[in-house]
């Protein structure tokens, strides 16, 4: 439901802007201009569903990993896929000392998680099934269409806006002025006029448009996911280190941008802004706050977790089978 709605709205806004950028020149180019709108809308709704994951996982740089190079990772990620109930996902690696992670695919049967080399050296063996279950939860959850599809649609929602301002300017300067022209007289202008409005409306408020739509996926949806990745691995405090530990990195993730910052377990970017109030999160913020996720994960615990805490301990000083 969420995918289809998002892929609604993203057509209408190409439809407006196609339209005001053809009626710039003339009513008659404006239904030129929504055709080509429609077309351009239609195959970017097409490419973002059945390929997303690839671009997601390309523009940050992941690459396949094998069981021989990452074995505790291959086979942590497919105990969790089994206990969870889902196809194990493809595994990939990002050669990066930044430490972070996500998931992506349009569902649990074309599904992947990367992580980088940073988060594979830093967290021991608890912690990363902490992560992975998080990103799992993610996948159960089928999270990752909406995350991915957003990952494609904000992007070009930004470039698009940013052509048809040049278009419109353009337009503005040498454009034919006459609105009517072949468009049916005064009614066709004024309705054009009113479109052109619309457009010009979605197309100001394109990047905002963005960031709500990833706002509308991460702060609910992460808190959901610790929830149910603590669940699966019936050790909420194994997550709860691993962002500690991910809150306090000072690397920054090298290939990311606003448009992907929603896919990750922590926000990716650079945390000198909020180095005087690290617990404080700005409402453009695409993660809720690392603390309070930290401190829901130990609430969590009660007497069943001191007695998973304990075991799972012992097991990774080795006083218990694994």
């Amino acid at each position: 439901m969420k995918s289809a709605l998002l892929v609604s709205v993203f057509i209408v806004i190409i439809l407006a802007i196609g339209f005001s950028v053809g009626y710039v020149w003339g009513f008659d180019y404006a239904i030129t201009g929504l055709v080509i709108a429609a077309i351009i809308a239609t195959i970017t709704s097409l490419v973002s569903y059945y390929n997303s994951d690839k671009i997601a996982l390309a523009s940050a740089g992941a690459r396949p990993v094998t069981r021989e190079e990452f074995p505790y990772y291959v086979n942590t990620v497919e105990g969790l896929a089994l206990a969870a109930g889902l196809p194990a996902p493809r595994t990939y690696i990002i050669d990066t000392p930044a430490m972070n992670a996500f998931a992506t695919g349009r569902d649990p049967e074309h599904a992947a998680i990367a992580v980088t080399t940073g988060l594979l050296e830093n967290c021991n063996r608890l912690e990363l099934e902490g992560v992975l279950a998080h990103e799992m939860s993610h996948i159960g959850n089928y999270d990752i269409r909406y995350m991915c599809m957003v990952v494609v649609l904000v992007g070009l929602l930004v470039i698009f806006a940013d052509i048809v301002v040049r278009m419109i300017f353009w337009g503005g300067m040498f454009g034919d002025r006459d609105r009517g022209r072949g468009g049916g007289g005064e009614g066709a202008g004024a309705f054009g006029a009113i479109l052109l409005v619309v457009g010009l409306v979605f197309l100001i408020l394109s990047p905002i448009i963005g960031q709500l739509l990833q706002l509308s996926i991460s702060r609910k949806r992460e808190y959901l996911a610790d929830a149910t990745g603590a669940k699966l691995t019936r050790y909420p405090e194994g997550l709860a280190s691993a962002l500690e530990k991910l809150s306090s990195q000072a690397k920054p993730f090298p290939r990311t941008s606003k448009a992907t910052a929603h896919l990750f377990i922590v926000q990716p970017f650079k945390k000198e802004a909020r180095a005087k109030h690290p617990s404080k999160s700005s409402i453009w913020d695409t993660h809720p706050p690392i603390e309070e996720r930290i401190r829901r994960l130990r609430a969590m615990s009660g007497m069943e977790g001191m007695y998973n805490q304990a075991m799972m301990e012992a097991r990774l000083r080795g006083e218990l089978p694994t």
